[in-house]
């Protein structure tokens, strides 16, 4: 995939990722050889048509192309960008063999941008009669239930307790890989459908899901995500200088939005950063501090470079940027002076070693807020508190006319798969919501 240049990557939030022209978009969907046995299909969560919509590209038709890919996913401009090909379509490509699977992701992207761009498709919209549903979060599964039961005839809300919709599409993912006007673009097609967002509402204070039930809504959806980061449970870890990752991505995201200065950002130029943990979220922070000025990043993992939870690519990407990693280094104390950051105690292969740093970022993963749970009757979660669901209606929880999906269900996962999970829940709310208005006629 064509990069931008490291030295204009440096500081530069911009898309490093090239978008196709109409030429080489339809040079590269003509190398899809349109198998008998797709195996791009069988590794795609949602099982996009992918030889489908490819093909249509390679005619010049992008409107049919976008048709075919309007079937199955409600996101593709974000699913072309962040969703991890190398291990779905793209890695099951036959020509991966060779090492050059089919792009499909970048084709993905370029058909859902030039039709957002031409406007090539519109919906015709049913009338807003068949039930009103509550949706908390705007994150991939509020946005796919919402846009899901929008064109089916539902009246949606959408409860968002940031100022801008979008969740972790806007807060947590950097703009290099997911620009903010395309989360705002994704957005407005939803509110195209005639979807309703009230945003810097926090459900679980004013506002309840009881109350919801109890007043105006036939059935409610909860897709908040997992907004409480995991911490370490050793010495030192409320150190001054020592925060969250995702605090200071959303930082970081504020600031370049224009919402904050760049004095709230939490990194100094110039400071040695070290971020704890190994997975995509960790790339995302130190190539982010690295953006942000930092003297230096090094990611810190008790993991193997070969058991590294994150992507290869975003890996490569981070060196590129010149990140650093510290494999096989265990974290075990945060040393300070007058409550401050001043170095990390560790164990590695040859023993304990002391690494002088300003600035730590802790990425090690995300666990449930029980916010909206505590202050709703009769919903219960499980053991490691995710909210347990059914089958039948497929998401409803354990208090009728709620249900759930994405990360507050399972651990978190991709955006791909909070939306497949998001689109078969959105089927069980309507089935639910059908059922109860033809057993009260």
């Amino acid at each position: 995939m064509e990069l931008r240049t490291e030295d204009k990557r440096s500081g530069s939030f911009a898309e490093i990722n090239v978008s196709y022209t109409m030429k080489e978009a339809i040079k590269e969907a003509k190398r899809c050889l349109n198998c008998k046995t797709p195996l791009c299909i069988q590794g795609c969560p949602i099982e996009h048509d992918i030889p489908g919509f490819i093909h249509e590209l390679s005619m010049g038709n992008i409107g049919g192309a976008m048709q075919i890919i309007n079937e199955k996913s409600n996101l593709p401009a974000i699913c072309g960008r962040v969703c991890p090909h190398e291990k779905q379509c793209e890695g099951h490509c036959i020509l991966n063999k060779k090492n050059n699977p089919v792009r499909v992701g970048k084709l993905e992207r370029f058909i859902a941008d030039f039709d957002s761009e031409m406007e090539l498709i519109k919906r015709k919209l049913k009338p807003k009669t068949r039930g009103k549903v509550a949706v908390i979060g705007s994150g991939p599964a509020g946005l796919t239930v919402a846009g899901d039961l929008a064109r089916e005839g539902f009246n949606v809300v959408v409860f968002e307790g940031q100022k801008e919709s979008g969740g972790v599409l806007m807060y947590g993912i950097p703009e290099y890989r997911l620009p903010h006007e395309i989360v705002r673009r994704e957005v407005q097609k939803i509110e195209a459908l005639g979807v309703t967002f009230i945003n810097d509402c926090v459900v679980g204070e004013k506002i309840t899901v009881d109350g919801m039930l109890s007043h105006e809504f036939d059935a409610v959806f909860i897709g908040s995500g997992t907004s409480v980061p995991k911490t370490l449970d050793i010495k030192g870890i409320k150190l001054y200088r020592v925060l969250q990752a995702s605090y200071f991505l959303r930082m970081v995201s504020l600031f370049n939005s224009e919402e904050i200065g760049r004095a709230a950002v939490p990194l100094i130029e110039g400071e040695n950063v070290i971020v704890i943990g190994a997975g995509n979220v960790a790339m995302d922070t130190a190539r982010t501090a690295i953006r942000m000025g930092a003297k230096e990043v090094t990611i810190v993992s008790n993991d193997t470079m070969e058991n590294m939870p994150a992507l290869q690519t975003e890996y490569n990407e981070a060196l590129e940027e010149g990140v650093k990693f510290r494999w096989q280094t265990e974290t075990r104390e945060f040393l300070g002076e007058n409550n401050t950051l001043k170095a990390l105690k560790a164990i590695d292969l040859s023993g304990e070693v002391t690494i002088p740093v300003d600035r730590v970022l802790i990425a090690i993963g995300s666990k449930l807020a029980n916010r909206i749970v505590s202050t709703s009757l009769g919903i219960e979660i499980n053991e490691a508190g995710y909210v347990i669901t059914k089958d039948h209606p497929y998401g409803m929880t354990t208090r009728k006319g709620v249900f759930a999906g994405g990360d507050v269900v399972h651990t978190p996962q991709t955006v791909v798969l909070a939306m497949r999970d998001a689109k078969r829940v959105a089927m069980g709310i309507a089935q639910y919501v059908d059922a109860v208005k033809l057993l009260s006629d």
